[in-house]
C-alpha cells in the first residue's frame, strides 16, 4: 500500500486529504500514477485534468513525471505553487 496525500485544489476536487491505495504493477512512474488515478472516478479526472501542471513528491522529494516511484511510502500531489 502507498499513501497518497493531496494538497490545495487537488484535495478539494478529489474530496479527501489522503488515502492508501495498492498500486498496480504497470504504475512505475509519477506520470503513470497520474494516468492511473484518472481511471478511479470523475473526481480524479477533474482534479487531474491538466496532469502536466500537477507536482509530485515521493517520500518528501520532488520528482519529474517520468521518474520512478518504486519503493514510495508516500506520494504527494499538488498544484503549482505561486506566491511572493
Amino acid at each position: 500500500m502507498t499513501k497518497l496525500v493531496y494538497f490545495a485544489w487537488v484535495r478539494e476536487r478529489i474530496g479527501r486529504d489522503e488515502e492508501e491505495i495498492d498500486l498496480p504493477g504497470h504504475v512505475r512512474t509519477a506520470g503513470d500514477l497520474l494516468k492511473h488515478l484518472k481511471t478511479l472516478g470523475e473526481e480524479y479526472q477533474i482534479a487531474l485534468e491538466h496532469e502536466n501542471v500537477i507536482r509530485v513528491a515521493v517520500n518528501h522529494e520532488h520528482v519529474e513525471h517520468q521518474e520512478s516511484i518504486a519503493g514510495a511510502r508516500e506520494i504527494a500531489l499538488f498544484p503549482p505553487m505561486t506566491g511572493g
